[in-house]
């Protein structure tokens, strides 16, 4: 019986992974995973997010979860193809983390999203949201600026490494201010807007002051795209 347990465990690990693209053709061709491109320069976000973090968050850490999810795949594909039901297990925090960090675009989460939801002044990052975006959250804080400062609230109070987030309950129809530690992806929600609350995210430019870099942060964040993701969900 555990033993059944273990391997149908392992069966619904690898075709969740499966899900997110681990075999990418019907040849069983598996497609790497690559680090997308930033759809601005590392600069653009200066003077609140400086372009040596941009560079360093983007092209390493980012980077790092790629080649991270890469590699547990390829274990995971070896595994699986040898019914090797211990590695199957043991690989599944792996995938998660460095799953989570990426994401993709058919599963945003983390820096997948992250990127999108910031954007140049120039651009129209920092411009308040309107529209459904705008009235929903107006409904459901009370305002923008309660909003910021719930959200800024939550996301500063993450102990150690994670990110707050703002998400869509479809079962509700409502909008929720979330946290999730480390790269745990958010699940139970349909994320709308991800801020990384990393050290590395911020401390080369803030230190250890993480409200600082929060307070920071709303001057570039792409309400544009937050409200194409709340649309494309609250129909």
């Amino acid at each position: 019986m555990l033993v059944q347990t273990a391997r149908n465990g392992a069966l619904r690990a690898a075709r969740t992974t499966n899900n997110a693209r681990l075999f990418a053709t019907a040849a069983g061709v598996r497609e790497k995973h690559t680090l997308p491109d930033l759809p601005y320069d590392y600069n653009a976000l200066e003077p609140f997010i400086s372009a040596e973090i941009m560079q360093l968050h983007h092209s390493k850490h980012h980077q790092a979860y790629v080649t991270g999810l890469n590699t547990a795949e390829e274990k995971l594909h070896d595994a699986v193809s040898k019914n090797d039901i211990t590695t199957q297990i043991s690989l599944q925090q792996n995938l998660k983390f460095n799953g989570g960090g990426t994401g993709s675009d058919t599963c945003p989460s983390s820096h997948s999203i992250f990127w999108t939801n910031l954007a140049p002044q120039k651009l129209g990052g920092g411009e308040a949201p309107k529209g459904a975006l705008h009235n929903a959250i107006t409904k459901q804080f009370g305002s923008l600026e309660e909003f910021t400062k719930t959200f800024s609230a939550a996301a500063a109070g993450v102990q150690g490494s994670g990110w707050g987030w703002l998400g869509y309950n479809k079962a509700t129809k409502a909008l929720e201010i979330a946290t999730t530690p480390n790269q745990d992806p958010l699940l139970h929600l349909t994320p709308l807007l991800g801020v990384d609350v990393w050290e590395h995210a911020y401390y080369l430019q803030y230190k250890n002051v993480r409200p600082d870099y929060l307070k920071a942060v709303w001057s570039v964040v792409n309400w544009k795209n937050v409200a194409e993701r709340y649309a494309a969900v609250a129909k």
